[in-house]
Formats: structure tokens, sequence, C-alpha cells
């Protein structure tokens, strides 16, 4: 029977190369789980692995719509549960991979998606232009504490739709969230790494210095030609926000990388609070790429 593996955990903790390392010995596929890497072109801020990275294992969920689409998790859990499903259905072992807790628990799990209403929709949109995103989320937090921590208030559009339900529902936007017992793939094993504090921010700091070596303005500007600006998901992606506001003359390219440094720091923190409360998940020490690789070997020889 094969086996569905998820690999999950904060920004920069490795998972991406530990997925295909882990691929490699067991003949997998991989799915994506990161909301951003969904995007075409969308690679250098991202840390989408190229080509050559991928080592020859087939990667699915990449690469998928342009920037002026806006995804939502329903859309992503129909077609990375078709996905799956394909896969395993002709018995080949399948790995998610991703940072994107909300993504992996669609995936996982059986949601509820209210319906929208364009009213409330519209009139919280204007809201959030009237008082600023940083105040729509600080409401997001005093109506659902555990919604905001998993939404950027980068993400005007997330914000708006979990108040929209809160509105909709008279519930938290976290109460469609399911019981453990209500999973789709109750034979998923799922793993964790888990922060190592002391090293991880300077391996952010090195990461966004990186983007930039890469040329991750370069790649903005050409996205902004591509639409970036009509779609609201994608220009709120670390880094390539802040380079719209450089854009845009409301930061310099020095303030734009510090910001992204702490925006993407605040993120990691946010992603180890989502993922720490799903007990289901084996968490791992810090540790390079082969300690981590021989740890999964042997829990999933022992499950």
């Amino acid at each position: 029977m094969a086996q569905l593996i998820v690999i999950g955990g904060a920004t920069a903790t490795g998972k991406s190369d530990l997925a295909v390392a882990l691929a490699k010995e067991l003949d997998a596929h991989i799915i994506n789980a990161d909301s951003m890497q969904l995007y075409k072109g969308m690679d250098i801020g991202t840390a989408k692995l190229s080509l050559e990275e991928r080592q020859g294992i087939p990667h699915h969920m990449l690469d998928m719509v342009d920037v002026k689409t806006d995804v939502t998790v329903a859309w992503y859990q129909e077609h990375a549960r078709n996905f799956i499903d394909q896969l395993l259905e002709q018995n080949i072992n399948t790995i998610v991979v991703g940072g994107t807790g909300f993504y992996i628990k669609a995936i996982l799990d059986d949601l509820n998606f209210p319906d929208t209403d364009p009213v409330i929709r519209d009139r919280l949109t204007a809201e959030a232009e009237q008082i600023g995103a940083a105040a729509l989320h600080q409401r997001l937090a005093t109506f659902d504490p555990a919604a905001a921590l998993a939404i950027p208030k980068e993400n005007v559009r997330r914000v708006v739709r979990a108040l929209e339900v809160i509105e909709i529902t008279g519930k938290p936007f976290t109460a469609n969230l399911p019981r453990v017992d209500s999973t789709k793939y109750p034979q998923a094993q799922q793993f964790g790494l888990a922060l190592d504090r002391e090293n991880l921010d300077p391996r952010i700091d090195q990461r966004v210095d990186r983007m930039w070596e890469l040329g991750i303005v370069e790649e903005t500007e050409a996205l902004i030609n591509q639409g970036l600006l009509e779609g609201k998901t994608a220009q709120a992606a670390l880094g390539y926000a802040q380079i719209i506001r450089m854009q845009h003359g409301l930061m310099s390219e020095s303030e734009a990388k510090e910001d992204t440094k702490r925006a993407t720091r605040q993120y990691a923190r946010r992603q180890e609070t989502w993922f720490s409360r799903d007990d289901r998940i084996t968490w791992f020490a810090p540790g390079t790429t082969s300690q981590h690789l021989d740890r999964l070997l042997q829990a999933i020889l022992k499950a």
C-alpha cells in the first residue's frame, strides 16, 4: 500500500530538501503545500526548488496559476486531493511538504467552507482600504486569535475572508477546523521540523539576502508586468509586498530588505504556533538533512 507522508514546519527549516531526499529513498512524488509556490514566476521569493534541485522527483501543485488569480483554500483542497488520490491509486508513495498549515489541514481534514456574501465582502474590503490592513487584522485577532496567528496582516484578502466567515456563521473562522477523527487520510504520517531559535533567524536573514542577490527585485518587476498588482493574494507574499511598496516610493530598498526579514521571522513564529496545535505531528529536533532523513526513515519503518 502506498504511503502518504506529510512534512511541515516553519520557513527555512529545510523541509523542501528533506522531502526530495525522502522521495529518492521511497520513489515518491511530492505535493507542494506552500500557498505562494502555486504561482507561476514566483520563484526566488518563495524559495521554490529549481528543476535541478528537484533531482528528477516529480513535483505537483507548483506553478498552477498566474499571479492575477486569487487562490482559495477550497480550490487548493480539491486540486491537491485529486493529485494525491491519483498517486495513491497508482500505488505511488506521496509526500506533502510545505509551511502553509491551513493548506495541509485542508488536504487531510474535512474542512467546511461557508459560502461567500458579496455585500459583506465588499464592505470589509472597503473598510480595509479606509482603516488599513493592520487595523482590520487587529479586529480579526479580537474575534479569532487563532486565525490571526495563521493569517498575516499583509494578506488582506484572507483577513477579509476570515471576518466574512465570522459574520456569516456567527462563529470563529477556525471553528470550521474539524475534529481529528474527521480526517480524509487516516493513514497519513505527519512530521514537523522544529525551530532552532538560535540559528533560524540568521538563516532567514541569509535567505532574504540571497533572494536579493538572485534578483527578487527584477523578478517582482517582471511579475508586475504580468499583472501582479491585479491579484490580491500573490502581491501579499513576503518580499514581493515589500518590493511593491519600494516601487511606490513608500520605503527604500534597504528598508524593504530589512522589513522582509522582520516579517519572515514573525511568519515563522506564526507557523510554529499553528503546527504546534496538531498533536498528530511527530516533531524532529533541529538537525541536518541527512539526520532528519535517518529519523524519518526509522519512524516510517516503525509505523
